[in-house]
């Protein structure tokens, strides 16, 4: 029985290609053997997810699958190698040769032909924001190397003064027709002029700066708004700013992966932020004004009196503005309470005395000797 990609991906049958692709990558993270590592099921999953995703991002495959309930004529649907016995075929290459050549052309096969417009490649950059760059959005340039047009010859890839000629082979059309007779009749399959490659038009003199690609590497700066809320793992995507398309085909896309450099005191979760602050024993005892630090800078906090270690205190809107949204997280901080590792004399006697007034009985500071008595019972 056929799988059904869509059920796999948890999409609809119209789905679009942008909600295929955002699926395919929550699910991908999600069963990542990375993330699953020694776990059978996800990795089975994974691999299910991968190939439901390669059916239906390919426009050919997908439109295959949505009519015949299959991509691979070779071996889901009929199995044209038990065919392969019947005597007098053996000439034409066996039913898998014959049956290639007559579908490849149609349901995109191994001789799919590439002659039309084509979408140019995506591109992906991970761009790392410091954490209150993430926090509150930021304009950033992003540098990236792609493909332009030749400035010397205007993406022509002919030597200025000089022009491309047209295929003599093919007469322009970048494809030749093949006519094959088998015991079924004649049959003719379209296949890229081996002359010009399929664009249709020959180079006779290259240009020297591009070869005669039309086309030469350059980096490119573009600049990009952050905006405020994002985070590690999310992706922005500029259209249109990836590897240009061919023969008159729209360019591919720029995928931003965003990366937050860790902060040395707050740590995240999702729009409320985290840390913890140190207080003197006689500031939690008898409670008083404190610093607290915030993404804006640092604030006065007046301490209530007794406050006990550990205890967590929001300033609500301090945090991180939530995406695309106005409203603002929690900054929560918690209570740390320092007790003096070294005391003086007087310190001491205060503490006992303090002790005394809480019904406390403040332990003697016993001498080497006195511990060594107590040990050994001398």
């Amino acid at each position: 029985m056929a799988k059904d990609y869509y059920a796999i991906l948890g999409v609809d049958k119209n789905a679009s290609d942008e909600e295929i692709k955002k699926a395919f990558r929550k699910l991908a993270l999600q069963y990542h053997p990375d993330r699953n590592p020694g776990n059978k099921e996800a990795e089975e999953k994974f691999k299910e997810i991968n190939e439901a995703y390669q059916v239906l991002s390919d426009p050919q495959k997908r439109a295959q699958y949505d009519q015949f309930g299959t991509a691979d004529f070779n071996g889901q649907g009929f199995d044209y190698s038990n065919f392969g016995g019947f005597g007098g075929f053996e000439g034409f290459g066996g039913f898998g040769d014959i049956f290639g050549d007559i579908f490849g052309d149609f349901f995109g096969g191994s001789r799919k032909q590439k002659t039309g417009p084509q979408r140019g490649a995506d591109l992906e950059y991970t761009l790392n924001l410091s954490f209150e760059e993430a926090a509150f959005g930021a304009k950033k340039d992003v540098e990236i190397f792609r493909h332009e047009t030749c400035d010397t010859c205007h993406g022509t890839g002919a030597k200025p003064g000089t022009s491309p000629r047209t295929c003599d082979k093919c007469h322009g059309t970048g494809q030749m027709k093949i006519e094959r007779r088998t015991p079924f009749g004649s049959f003719v399959s379209i296949t890229t002029c081996d002359r010009c490659h399929g664009e249709g038009k020959i180079v006779d003199s290259p240009c020297s700066i591009c070869g005669g690609k039309g086309k030469v590497r350059k980096k490119k700066i573009i600049s990009v708004n952050i905006p405020a809320g994002v985070d590690s793992g999310m992706t922005i995507p500029l259209r249109g700013e990836g590897e240009p398309g061919v023969r008159g085909g729209p360019a591919g896309d720029l995928y931003l992966h965003i990366n937050v450099r860790p902060h040395k005191i707050f740590k995240r979760q999702g729009s409320d932020i985290y840390c913890t602050i140190p207080v003197s024993i006689t500031k939690a005892t008898l409670g008083g004004e404190i610093t607290v630090p915030t993404l804006e800078g640092e604030e006065k906090y007046n301490l209530p009196e007794g406050t006990q270690p550990g205890t967590i205190i929001r300033l609500k809107g301090k945090g991180i503005p939530k995406l695309r949204s106005s409203v603002r997280g929690d900054l929560y901080f918690e209570v740390k309470v320092e007790v003096p590792k070294k005391l003086t004399e007087r310190q001491r006697e205060l503490l006992k005395k303090l002790a005394e007034e809480f019904g406390e009985t403040a332990p003697e500071k016993k001498s080497f000797v006195d511990k060594f008595k107590d040990a050994f019972g001398v």
